[in-house]
């Protein structure tokens, strides 16, 4: 047996209380009465992902799942047969048979990892339900979304999730524990973004969900048959929730401090031509189509605080994956490209120090205590740490770590993009989704172990 899946069965022995949030507390036990009633909404690769992690836990059931794949659903019936849990109801008649598994009594939280074009729908019907919702990046694609997920969230009092894994990343965590510790002292200025080559994950051959072959939507696989078309009718920053949700914990974004205004410029778009060109030739049928976002899509977020956030979409161009951190204060930054760090008084005048020993020294309490048992999880670990605070939220149903307001500010870029870019860079005002709470809102304790 894996040491996660020893530590997730005995975690009510260990007694771990870790706490991710104000009132948040990381700790598992097995009885009956606090299993958690899972029902998926969406099984595809990242849905499926999800599964195998919960189906290591004590603490939950999977009670329901819905997908119009049979394929998928059969492949997760079997995932759960040989974990030797309860088969689960089934929907998925059609596109709307998740209603259904949202009617049932014997479902509490849902994840729903489902295209994007469903993201705000499914949350939006899950709240309405009395489910705690989890819900995959990015949550919305309108600014009516966004406010969709904010007025349900208070018309309910039900709660919603965005599953934004990267904000536990390691070096993410340490970095975020430098900022709480004032490291870099007042922070000034940030990068990140989503600088991924996904031309293999945009395109494939039908056969396989990736690698190979130029076609997308109905002739191919997975992603291919959903998320190309959106790089065919919009121009913006379509995806920018790994990048920002780090950042917006650091800056403290509607506690304390919110997005004000952002303006967006775009580059030509012929990354995905030249890859349907290179793989199809000249006369393949997609050579033909004019994709309309553009290569490199660049954004500039200014906040309450003063501080400005760029923000880079690039996923069309043959590059390494790269978020493009850069965390900068008033007394030094840090880079994830390089790997680097330059603290005043700490590192030689006018160079660089390896981040390295910088970010063992301030490595989080979370993933200093636990992170052998997020081994094995998925995206270096991180999938362990926010599937956990999405139970744990759900379990105690108490507000999560990033909540409706959250899901709405983070998801609101790719509107405000859309718009900037098409009036050329013109800037977009941030609404302010909390209604004014944020100056009163307190920052999330990320650092507290109560243990």
């Amino acid at each position: 047996m894996s040491t996660r899946r020893k530590f997730i069965k005995n975690a009510s022995i260990i007694g771990a209380g870790l706490f991710l949030a104000p009132q948040f507390s990381y700790s598992s036990n097995g009885s009956k009465n606090d299993k958690l009633n899972i029902g998926m909404i969406g099984v595809g690769l990242r849905g499926t992902h999800h599964l195998n992690n919960l189906l290591l836990r004590k603490d939950v059931n999977i009670t329901a799942v819905c997908d119009i794949d049979p394929v998928r659903i059969d492949l997760v019936l079997k995932s759960i047969e040989n974990a030797g849990a309860k088969k689960p109801e089934v929907f998925g008649k059609n596109e709307y048979d998740y209603r259904n598994l949202l009617a049932l009594e014997e479902v509490d939280a849902v994840i729903i990892s489902t295209p994007w074009l469903w993201h705000t729908l499914m949350t939006k019907e899950a709240m309405l339900a009395n489910k705690y919702a989890g819900v995959e990046v990015s949550a919305a694609n309108t600014l009516e979304e966004c406010w969709d997920l904010v007025n349900t969230h208070e018309q309910t009092g039900t709660h919603m999730m965005i599953l934004e894994n990267v904000n536990y990343r390691r070096d993410v965590m340490a970095v975020l524990n430098m900022v709480r510790q004032n490291v870099f002292d007042e922070l000034v200025h940030f990068r990140c973004g989503y600088q991924h080559d996904l031309r293999e994950v945009k395109f494939n051959n039908g056969k396989q969900p990736y690698g190979g072959g130029v076609e997308f939507g109905e002739k191919s696989t997975s992603e291919a048959q959903w998320r190309t078309l959106h790089s065919v009718k919009r121009n913006g920053d379509v995806y920018p929730t790994h990048g920002i949700g780090p950042i917006a914990a650091m800056a403290n974004i509607n506690r304390g401090n919110r997005f004000v205004s952002m303006t967006s410029n775009a580059t030509k778009a012929i990354g995905l031509h030249n890859h349907v060109v290179k793989g199809g030739g000249e006369n393949h049928p997609n050579a033909k189509i004019k994709f309309k976002q553009g290569d490199v899509i660049t954004s500039v977020i200014e906040t309450a605080n003063q501080e400005t956030i760029v923000v880079t979409h690039d996923c069309n161009l043959p590059r390494p994956y790269s978020l493009g951190f850069r965390v900068q204060g008033a007394n030094g930054l840090w880079e994830v490209d390089g790997n680097r760090i330059y603290i005043e008084g700490k590192s030689k005048p006018h160079q660089w120090d390896t981040a390295t020993s910088w970010l063992e020294k301030y490595d989080h309490p979370l993933w200093k205590k636990y992170g052998e048992y997020a081994e094995g999880a998925g995206h270096g670990g991180m999938d362990f740490f926010v599937l956990n605070a999405f139970v744990e939220s759900a379990k105690q149903n108490i507000a999560p770590p990033m909540d409706a307001y959250d899901a709405a500010a983070w998801s609101a870029i790719t509107p405000l993009s859309e718009v900037s870019i098409e009036k050329n860079g013109e800037p977009q005002e941030f609404p302010d989704f909390t209604r004014g709470k944020w100056v009163k809102r307190q920052p999330y304790n990320w650092i507290k172990d109560s243990h």
